[in-house]
């Protein structure tokens, strides 16, 4: 079965760090682009940052000064490196992946979250 699994979200201080994993598992070939979404209760899934398979990221503008994503591809793993942390950036946090896999071609997908709780 191919999925997106999440882990290193819990609760941390303002101030603090965390570093969020994304391996995909099951029978793949590769990660295209991957990318992490984080929502907030009450609010819209949004965007965080992207990573494409050659290493070009995209961030969103008001979290590119604290926040960087990177990539294992031996590992297919896709990583968040999340910095200053403030109580505004708690959230659950999703991996989303366009995904080689071996016998279902490429598709997108998303992972279960992982949550990000930040304490002032």
């Amino acid at each position: 079965q191919v999925q997106l699994v999440e882990s290193g979200g819990g609760l941390v201080q303002a101030g603090g760090s965390l570093r969020l994993s994304c391996a995909a598992s099951g029978r793949i070939l590769s990660i295209n682009t991957g990318g992490w979404y984080r929502q907030a209760p009450g609010k819209q899934r949004e965007l965080v940052a992207t990573i494409t398979r050659d290493g070009a990221t995209n961030y969103v503008d008001s979290l590119k000064d604290r926040f960087t994503i990177s990539r294992d591809n031996a590992k297919n793993t896709v990583y968040l490196q999340m910095n200053s942390l403030k109580p505004e950036d708690t959230a659950r946090y999703y991996c989303n992946a366009q995904l080689r896999t071996l016998f279902s071609g490429t598709g997108d997908y998303w992972g279960q979250g992982t949550q990000v709780t930040v304490s002032s």
